[in-house]
């Protein structure tokens, strides 16, 4: 990470600035209001907790910017960040936001800025290590939330509400026959692959996605289970 990184703005990496008087400003990222005297250049305010997090403000910049229609290059796109690390709770969040872009740029209805708002809100509560001490990896519920986002789910809802947790049990199921050691990569190629499936068959929105996913981060990633991987390129 270099200098830019830590102190320039996370949302478009502009040089900050301090103005002469505070001012109420909205975060960026979790859209909460706060009085602040700093800001960047372009008028992007990130509040003292979601600066705590700064691989929020890559996935919020990433997805709501892109053009792509392909969940796995908009996915690789953050984990290709040096703020997003290999296997980061962050993850939790890049499921839902990239098939969120995805499913907008192919013609689904989403409202995206507020909707990915709302991914990173929803995955920063999966806790990390969920895919060991929960036996359900934060990858799948990150589908699953990307889902109930676009279905507007609600704990009432009927067939949306058994919608979400057919795809999430559809990557789990996936995800579960690799076994482990744990790959935050590995899961989220599951996950994406999957929900781009589940979405084509049961929403008519056809979301682009390569015919074989090579994984790039082989070398990052020192408990690789190799050519037991589906993804697993030398």
């Amino acid at each position: 990470m270099n200098d830019d990184d830590r102190t320039g703005c996370l949302v478009c990496r502009s040089p900050l600035i301090k103005m002469q008087e505070e001012k109420v400003m909205e975060c960026a990222i979790c859209r909460k209001k706060f009085t602040d005297f700093i800001s960047c250049i372009n008028g992007h305010y990130v509040c003292c907790e979601c600066a705590e997090h700064p691989g929020h403000a890559v996935i919020k910049n990433v997805c709501t910017q892109t053009q792509s229609k392909n969940p796995l290059s908009i996915a690789v796109v953050m984990m290709d960040n040096p703020l997003i690390g290999m296997h980061t709770d962050e993850h939790h969040s890049i499921v839902a936001a990239s098939l969120l872009a995805a499913y907008k740029n192919s013609g689904g209805d989403v409202d995206l800025e507020p909707a990915v708002t709302e991914a990173i809100s929803r995955g920063s509560t999966v806790p990390y290590g969920i895919c060991a001490y929960a036996g359900t990896s934060g990858g799948a519920v990150s589908a699953g939330i990307f889902y109930s986002i676009i279905a507007h789910t609600s704990p009432l809802s009927v067939k949306e509400w058994g919608n979400g947790n057919l795809l999430v049990s559809s990557c789990l199921a996936k995800i579960g026959e690799a076994g482990g050691p744990r790959c935050c990569k590995r899961c989220t190629f599951f996950a994406l692959e999957t929900a781009v499936k589940y979405v084509k068959e049961n929403l008519d929105i056809t979301m682009e996605m390569p015919e074989k996913i090579r994984c790039g981060y082989v070398s990052k990633n020192p408990d690789c289970n190799k050519t037991l991987c589906p993804y697993y390129v030398e």
